[in-house]
């Protein structure tokens, strides 16, 4: 019995070493021959891939995937007295919105499970300026009283303003903006989530879900079907703004360097303003390197007749401004239909947005003695340990002991004819692209607000 006692002790060892972390290029390469066998398949999202751990970063995936990585952008939407100017604000926040995919590396974080939630709180000071504008609308009947636009300036050297050159707001309080998303369905994956700020009377909710098909050398992402873009409420402007997402590219498999490129267009609208934005991502050829350059007009339509969806199609007479810029770096604007032309040469666009000096916001999260076992973080503790602690089998063998799981739930519910229900919103996929939420999702916003924790467990 002795003898054997240390070859046991070695075989329950294994699962707990530290293993060797495989590098980002053979991750690639072990990625890429799983992606070859899905060539052909519609939808890599609806068959949702079972990656191993050593492929995936530690991070769940509603965790991951929020609009409020600079979320000092999103509080100040709305504050312009002028309507193009509150649409220059929504188009701030949009440069803005996945500065994760800007400042670091692609990753692939822990496909969601039916139920699991994620919740968490930014308390951010309020240091961007209202963006402000000299001009008469056309087909507006009023004028636009303002003051000049902050003029971008080389010589800021003041680190406390996220957009150098522009004034900054006298100090006061933070503001307190709260987070909720909740898995709703797992055929298709799609989650709901709803940003809520009531000091500054807005919020913003929407669906989650992505297509995806592998084309040979780059993954390509469109919004699902039930993913109809961001709305944003201003209920002090009684204006709602929708902003839906374009199609982007996964590539750099051969290379060893995933990077994410665009090349598609999209949308800004608001019906109650008439005013709506194109947004055009240009992708050059697989020849030429990536410059990452977007161009857009914002113009007068008419919400009865939205038939407008390229920057060709609108006439000069009806544009209001236009957006040019790199979307990883400066975006600039210029009022009136005149092309904001290369910068060096022509002074007059003025800075939108800087991205050099801007990071992802860090959250306020739960304590852990607060959350709940379908709670994102916990949920997902022992497999996020395990990666940290360089445990790849182990984190593979949780990870599926998870998924597994599931599956038993999902059988146990089809054996009993129930039918799931989310529990923070009304509804798995509906109402149409706007989720509501369930008394118990307003109660954890309102909880949030106040900075309270803790939540009962649903029975």
């Amino acid at each position: 019995m002795a003898s054997t006692a240390p070859d046991a002790v070695a075989v329950a060892n294994t699962s707990t070493a530290a293993e060797k972390p495989p590098d980002d290029k053979s991750k690639l390469k072990t990625f890429l021959g799983i992606l070859t066998k899905t060539i052909g398949v519609a939808d890599l999202a609806s068959i949702r891939l079972s990656l191993p751990a050593s492929l995936l970063e530690p991070t769940p995936n509603l965790e991951y995937w929020n609009y409020l990585d600079q979320p000092h952008t999103f509080v100040a939407i709305g504050d312009s007295d002028d309507e193009l100017g509150r649409m220059l604000e929504v188009l701030r926040f949009w440069f803005t919105k996945d500065l994760k995919y800007v400042k670091g590396k692609p990753c692939k974080p822990y496909n969601s499970t039916l139920g699991e939630f994620f919740r968490c709180n930014w308390d951010i000071e309020e240091n961007q300026p209202a963006i402000s504008v000299i001009k008469t609308l056309p087909s507006s009947g009023s004028s636009i009283k303002s003051a000049t636009s902050a003029r971008p300036s080389s010589s800021s050297k003041n680190t406390e303003n996220p957009i150098p050159g522009t004034p900054l707001r006298a100090k006061s309080k933070p503001i307190r903006v709260s987070y909720l998303t909740e898995q709703t369905s797992h055929h298709p994956p799609v989650s709901a989530f709803y940003v809520d700020c009531p000091e500054k009377g807005l919020s913003a909710r929407g669906f989650d879900q992505i297509a995806a098909k592998f084309t040979g050398t780059s993954v390509r992402v469109t919004a699902g079907e039930h993913n109809l873009g961001i709305f944003i409420d201003v209920s002090k402007r009684n204006e709602t703004y929708r902003l839906t997402h374009p199609c982007a590219s996964l590539g750099g498999f051969l290379r060893g360097a995933l990077n994410v490129t665009v090349g598609d267009a999209c949308y800004v609208t608001c019906k109650e303003s008439k005013i709506k934005t194109i947004l055009h991502y240009l992708e050059e050829g697989w020849i030429g390197r990536t410059q990452n350059k977007v161009e857009g007009i914002v113009f007068r339509y008419d919400p009865e007749n939205d038939d407008k969806i390229r920057i060709r199609d609108v006439p000069e007479t009806d544009i209001l401004a236009r957006v040019s810029g790199n979307w990883k770096d400066k975006l600039y604007y210029s009022l009136g239909a005149k092309p904001v032309i290369n910068i060096l040469q022509d002074p007059s666009p003025t800075l939108l947005v800087d991205l050099g000096p801007l990071s992802v916001e860090p959250k306020l999260l739960p304590p852990a003695s607060s959350q709940l076992p379908n709670e994102s973080l916990k949920f997902w503790s022992g497999v996020t340990e395990a990666i940290k602690g360089r445990q790849f089998s182990r984190a593979t063998s949780l990870k599926q002991e998870i998924e597994e799981k599931q599956r038993e739930k999902a059988r146990a519910r089809d054996m009993d004819g129930a039918e799931w229900q989310p529990r923070f919103f009304t509804g798995a996929l509906t109402p149409l692209g706007r989720p509501e939420l369930t008394g118990d999702g307003r109660e954890v916003l309102e909880k949030l607000q106040r900075g309270e924790w803790e939540l009962a467990e649903k029975p």
